[in-house]
């Protein structure tokens, strides 16, 4: 699961699973380590984590006051029991995005001051692709045609005072037509622009970590198909 809180990715993962060694610098075992917002620096990974271990952990990333963590890792005991506990502790709202491209340049929107990607809430009766194709539509005025899933991603925040968890379908999308493209302004989208692969990597210095996992994660599955 691909959580984000407070822009801090936070992955978690099935007992038995482990990040990748090299790209962690603290290390802390659930079972027997307390866990304080001081030991929370940099690169951590904490094993065995109870439901109680990563109730306190989130509340602990969750303040507005900054923090030194840049990435959490948690293995957690019981992956199942995990699921129910995000669905009582959070209202979950659904949504869907893309990458879309138009031969060798993507689609990037800039809204609140931070370069973004397309994506909206689902509605009633609708599948995630749907999702995708809608909301790229209304945002931007492209007509796209969703091809594969590239992932999702969870992130949280709160709104009338209630805690959300917005899950977040995201694929890689064709444009096939954007003769009338056109920035959502009441949905405070100010510029659309479509950029090459150098122009992307400029605008993720000014954007969410989340946008920049999704970019990622599409960059290893496009290795991945081009090893093949």
């Amino acid at each position: 699961m691909n959580l984000f809180i407070n822009d801090i990715p936070v992955k978690i993962l099935k007992l038995g699973e482990e990040p990748d060694r090299g790209e962690i610098n603290y290390f802390f075992d659930g079972a027997t380590d307390v866990i304080t917002k001081a030991k929370l620096i940099n690169h951590v990974w904490i094993n065995h984590a109870s439901l109680a271990i990563l109730d306190e952990a989130l509340e602990l990333i969750s303040t507005k006051v900054p923090t030194p963590l840049l990435s959490l890792n948690i293995s957690v005991l019981d992956y199942d029991a995990v699921k129910l506990y995000f669905r009582k502790k959070y209202k979950i709202i659904k949504a869907a995005g893309g990458i879309v491209k138009k031969k060798d340049k993507f689609l990037m929107i800039y809204r609140m001051k931070k370069w973004d990607l397309p994506k909206g809430k689902k509605e009633t009766g609708e599948n995630y692709r749907r999702t995708a194709e809608r909301e790229i539509n209304e945002e931007c005025n492209v007509q796209t045609k969703v091809g594969k899933k590239i992932c999702t991603t969870w992130h949280t925040y709160t709104m009338n005072k209630s805690n959300m968890l917005k899950k977040t379908r995201w694929y890689v999308m064709e444009c096939v037509d954007d003769s009338n493209i056109a920035p959502q302004v009441e949905e405070d989208i100010e510029e659309i622009r479509w950029m090459n692969q150098k122009e992307v990597f400029h605008a993720l210095q000014n954007s969410y970590r989340s946008i920049r996992f999704v970019f990622e994660e599409y960059y290893k599955r496009k290795e991945k198909a081009g090893a093949r």
